[in-house]
């Protein structure tokens, strides 16, 4: 027997991989969607499978709008079906702010098991690009900030950072299982406190499709030109949240990217700092919006171009 459905119109059905290709939202989030808030009301093939028509994708792009702004998505519904309440302020609340200080707040008392239900509760109801906009990049900057010079600050850190290799490193080992993307190298800046912005880099990374190379430790720069050999990468993002030395800036890097075959890009606060003095370079600039930085580097591989900021 055929697993499809016969349209009652001529309009397409699309299954839920594909409809997660083209929002960007994870099935897992798809299905939650539906089955906790009836957000959404896929078709069902005979063998039970989800098929989404294109009013569907319209309505979850819509929900993306919302949860963007800040809305908490148990409040969606009321917006959706009611349109006079579009431009409602008051109901675009301050959900994501409130998410970040709890976090703050977990990560401040050390306590792991609410820094794990955040993390759960985050990554199971928005897509992996709203959660790092509006939730660990946040976090992270903040920490950052309050880090500076705080005794007890380094154990913050290490906790946080072996929490997120944790559940970070178990998403990459299955996204790298079934990808078919471009393959990226992403790695550590030496003058920063730790990896937390390749982290989310690569998360975010991996979420787009990517597969990705994470170590555990930094390579040194002249390491960099054998592993994009060995590894076959298509490209290696650097990431830092500090400035980072000027000799390495305007002289190594540069250097480092006439030596490799597929372009070299910095992604976080060093790309935003230091663009000036990479203008010119073959250095990509990827700015310090994760998702943002993660979409730009596409269409450079894409064309098999390094083009310089």
């Amino acid at each position: 027997m055929s697993d499809t459905v016969p349209p009652a119109t001529t309009s397409p059905l699309y299954p839920i991989r594909e409809v997660s290709r083209l929002t960007g939202v994870n099935s897992v989030t798809l299905r939650a969607w539906e089955r906790r808030y009836g957000l959404i009301t896929p078709q069902r093939t005979p063998k039970g499978h989800r098929l989404y028509s294109r009013s569907d994708i319209e309505r979850i792009e819509r929900i993306l709008q919302w949860l963007h702004r800040g809305v908490p998505v148990s409040q969606v519904t009321d917006l959706l079906n009611q349109p006079e309440l579009s431009e409602s302020s008051e109901l675009c609340s301050s959900n994501w702010a409130g998410l970040c200080r709890q976090a703050l707040a977990a990560v401040d008392a050390l306590d792991v098991k609410q820094l794990e239900r955040l993390y759960l509760q985050a990554m199971a109801l928005y897509p992996v690009t709203a959660c790092i906009s509006e939730l660990w990049q946040p976090l992270v900057i903040q920490l950052e900030e309050h880090w500076e010079g705080k005794p007890g600050a380094a154990l913050q850190r290490r906790c946080l950072e072996s929490f997120f290799r944790t559940r970070i490193g178990i998403r990459l080992y299955h996204g790298n299982d079934t990808c078919e993307g471009p393959t990226l190298l992403v790695d550590t800046l030496p003058d920063d406190d730790g990896p937390l912005w390749s982290m989310m880099l690569a998360l975010a990374a991996s979420d787009r499709g990517y597969r990705v190379y994470l170590f555990d430790t930094v390579l040194p720069l002249s390491e960099l030109p054998i592993a994009q050999q060995r590894l076959q990468t298509d490209a290696i993002v650097l990431c830092s949240g500090k400035a980072e030395r000027t000799d390495m800036i305007r002289h190594q890097l540069p250097r480092l990217a006439g030596q490799l075959d597929t372009p070299l890009a910095l992604c976080g606060p060093v790309a935003r700092i230091r663009a000036p003095d990479l203008d010119g370079t073959e250095v990509i600039t990827l700015g310090s919006h994760i998702p943002q930085a993660v979409d730009r580097l596409r269409p450079l591989l894409a064309s098999g171009i390094s083009i310089a900021p």
